[in-house]
């Protein structure tokens, strides 16, 4: 039975002495031609060892055939051989039916050839009943897998953003319980198209089903988790220096390198990107900021110190309305509004593919502004930029409680009793994603930058640390 491993010529062995020479690492697939190659070999140096002995025994062979048929025709052969292996027990042959020498060295030629393959197809047996007595004796776990054979890579979601699946939920529970913390339910009715992500309500913290002293969480921890949940601090910048100062109370021996990083990465890295973008504010414009934030807050501040005569328009969104702090701040300062003829942004994360994560809101702006060809500037510092890659708003996002979208106007409450109504759901989103194409530059403290350089900064720095 010939082999059905085959090497492709000398041209692939040549590029594989070229690439051992090169110094370069082999792929999987030329490491396994390359195995392939040598089993092959092997084998083919076996058959001609087994060539090269059955030859010896065909010069032996006629000489004994000879003696046999100068026997009597009478004497039967049925002789036993004297060795302690049986052989084959022959046949007796009458005396009519016995064949001439030519005959009799033709059928020794196709008999020799019957026993060579039987040979063959006994050692292949034997080496597979002896494979599998090793394996069923080792059983170490899982059988390997050949590379052919390899299931293609699935990535899945996150398990924080599987709400909707019954499986991942228990796995989640079970977690907790470990954690000594308690499963926090989801609230109200949730649109469908965002049922995979968790909805909570404000009205039922995490605090009254959780015995602070019987776990291992740092009481500035779980304040932060509360004020974050009942949004007393928001805003990215707030949150992560509120998040570095609660790490700064729960572990001292990190002051210095949290007071470090606050210096490096937030103030100075602010000062940087005011420096660069007063460059792209003229006498004359009007600037259009969406929500409060307090980059550019500053930035707006630091360019009017420096005598540049502009002017803002504040764009704001329910339920949060922060456009109203940055309205206050600014009027403070005395600065007025009219026209459009820039909109600068800020950003809670700039995504490895160009995208623009901010609150939610952001992308219509950045789309409107679009279309009237009006530049769109984003503020934001390198130590929010993130490996994360994604393109939509729907598969990772934060629910917001529900309830915060209830507003009383002239007395009336059209949402009190949205829950009763079977048919409506309430969506408060947190983020949105901006993509590349409505954004025309980015700001940032190592300087102005287009969104398609995220990736190439990320390298940067990761050498650097």
């Amino acid at each position: 039975m010939a082999d059905s491993a085959v090497t492709d010529g000398p041209e692939w062995k040549c590029g594989i002495e070229r690439a051992k020479s090169d110094g370069k690492e082999l792929t999987k697939e030329e490491k396994q031609r390359l195995r392939k190659e040598k089993k092959q070999q092997k084998k083919n140096k076996e058959k001609k060892d087994e060539k090269a002995s059955q030859e010896s025994e065909k010069v032996k062979k006629p000489a004994s055939s000879a003696a046999l048929v100068s026997q009597p025709a009478t004497q039967p052969l049925t002789q036993k051989a004297p060795s302690a292996v049986p052989a084959p027990a022959p046949v007796s042959v009458p005396p009519s039916e016995v064949p001439d020498p030519a005959e009799k060295h033709a059928k020794s030629k196709a008999e020799l050839k019957a026993e060579r393959r039987a040979r063959q197809e006994a050692e292949r047996a034997s080496k597979q009943g002896k494979k599998g007595e090793v394996g069923q004796q080792a059983a170490t776990g899982k059988p390997k897998v050949q590379p052919s054979e390899l299931q293609p890579v699935v990535k899945r979601l996150p398990e924080h953003i599987q709400v909707d699946n019954p499986d991942v939920l228990k796995k989640l529970a079970k977690k907790l319980e470990r954690q000594q913390i308690p499963l926090r339910l989801d609230y109200g009715r949730k649109v469908s198209l965002f049922s995979h992500l968790h909805q909570y309500s404000r009205k039922a913290p995490l605090t009254q089903q959780l015995s602070i002293p019987s776990t291992v969480i740092h009481p500035a921890i779980v304040r932060l988790g509360l004020q974050y949940s009942q949004g007393i601090v928001a805003g990215s910048n707030a949150r992560s220096v509120a998040l570095l100062h609660a790490f700064k109370q729960a572990k001292s021996e990190l002051l210095s390198c949290i007071e470090r990083y606050i210096d490096e990465k937030i103030i100075l890295a602010a000062k940087a990107i005011a420096k660069y973008s007063i460059e792209k504010i003229s006498d004359g414009d009007v600037i259009l900021v969406y929500g409060c934030s307090s980059l550019v807050n500053h930035i707006l501040c630091k360019a009017l110190e420096k005598s540049r005569k502009f002017r803002v328009i504040v764009v704001d969104s329910r339920p949060r309305l922060e456009g109203r702090e940055a309205l206050r701040r600014l009027v403070q300062r005395g600065i007025s509004c009219t026209y459009v003829s820039k909109v600068f942004l800020g950003a809670h994360a700039l995504l490895a593919n160009g995208y623009v994560m901010s609150r939610v809101g952001t992308s219509q702006i950045a789309l409107v502004a679009k279309a009237f060809n009006v530049p769109v500037l984003v503020c934001c510092e390198t130590y929010k930029f993130c490996e994360r890659v994604q393109t939509d708003s729907f598969v990772s996002n934060e629910l917001d409680d529900p309830d915060d979208l209830i507003v009383t106007r002239k007395g009336k409450t059209h949402l009190k009793d949205w829950q009763q109504v079977d048919s409506l759901r309430l969506l408060n989103l947190v983020y949105d994603v901006t993509p590349p194409d409505f954004v025309d530059l980015v700001i940032t403290d190592l300087g102005m930058i287009p969104c398609t350089s995220v990736p190439v900064v990320l390298r940067v720095k990761n050498v650097d640390q």
